[in-house]
């Protein structure tokens, strides 16, 4: 079973290369392919809500590959800008973007953390490519990174679930992203930190068994593991001086530099907002540490306790040595 779920995240990999490599749609579309059928089993963990959520996954996704195929054979066979468009639309229900968002919450409900990071972080690697590689609408991409952004960021206010506020997170991170993707920058950047802030949080919610923002109340640990998920989950929220605020300090900046100041706004505020559901989880465990005992044993390693502090505190490093 080992070496049969090893070999499918091999060829899921070799999938997301693919697209990555290619220099034509067709070669694109099956690298996509490729890499929804080597996904799919590695969604399953033998219970009912694995199976739900697969075949949410499978249906969503082959939907979007339907209408990705047909786009390509018509814009090589028309070159109209319409389908050009539907090319844009089916990339983005891949992502999950806002308003093609409604299917990323509802399987992440049902799956385990690590599955969750991958769907967050590796899986939309290569639709953001072949958007990057598109000469996409402006008023469809605008409109999606907006909505992405107010999504993500009032869809997660009321929730209790963790996966859920995880998953409104990766939407509303998605909008920030895109608009790298639309201002020509350097997006993989992007992906890069938010990947390592999404895989320390979901490394601990692995770790400590947690499902609910309750459970993060009474968790009974350290002093120094409460500050270590409180510094993650305040990165991850693009907080300065943590990691977390330095991509998309880089999206202020495109944004500035292309005049696009209203939409700046408009993020910076979802932003702010957004924070309130990054704290809402760690507020009451930073006030209860008075009540616990003194002897708790670091359930952590605190090497890596340690190593994931260093890597969200590493902003200011990072600007030092740009300035020498």
């Amino acid at each position: 079973m080992l070496k049969s779920k090893s070999l499918f995240w091999l060829i899921m990999m070799i999938g997301t290369i693919l697209v990555l490599s290619s220099n034509n749609w067709i070669s694109m579309w099956m690298g996509l392919e490729i890499n929804l059928m080597a996904f799919i089993p590695l969604m399953n963990y033998n219970n009912k809500l694995s199976s739900e959520s697969m075949m949410i996954y499978l249906l969503t996704q082959s939907a979007s590959s339907m209408l990705l195929m047909f786009s390509i054979i018509m814009l090589n066979m028309t070159m109209n800008e319409m389908f050009n468009n539907l090319t844009l639309i089916s990339l983005l229900i891949k992502l999950g973007a806002a308003p093609f968002h409604m299917w990323l919450p509802e399987i992440l409900t049902k799956m385990n953390w690590i599955t969750g990071v991958v769907i967050m972080t590796w899986q939309k690697m290569a639709p953001m490519m072949m958007i990057n590689n598109l000469n996409t609408n402006n008023v469809i991409m605008y409109s999606s990174i907006i909505l992405s952004v107010i999504v993500g960021t009032l869809g997660g206010l009321n929730q209790m679930s963790l996966r859920k506020i995880m998953a409104y997170s990766s939407i509303n991170h998605l909008g920030w992203m895109m608009m790298m993707v639309k201002t020509k920058n350097n997006w993989l950047i992007y992906l890069m930190i938010y990947s390592m802030m999404i895989m320390i949080m979901c490394w601990m919610f692995h770790q400590y068994n947690l499902i609910h923002i309750n459970q993060i109340n009474n968790l009974n640990i350290t002093m120094m593991e409460k500050m270590n998920y409180m510094v993650s989950m305040l990165s991850l929220g693009g907080l300065p001086p943590f990691l977390g605020f330095l991509p998309k300090w880089l999206v202020i900046q495109t944004m500035m530099n292309n005049n696009l100041i209203m939409m700046l706004l408009i993020m910076v505020t979802c932003s702010l907002l957004s924070l309130f559901y990054y704290m809402r989880t760690m507020t009451l465990m930073m006030m209860t540490f008075s009540t616990m005992n003194k002897w708790i044993m670091i359930k952590s390693n605190p090497n890596m306790l340690f190593t994931m502090m260093m890597v969200n505190f590493s902003l200011p490093f990072i600007l030092i040595m740009n300035l020498f």
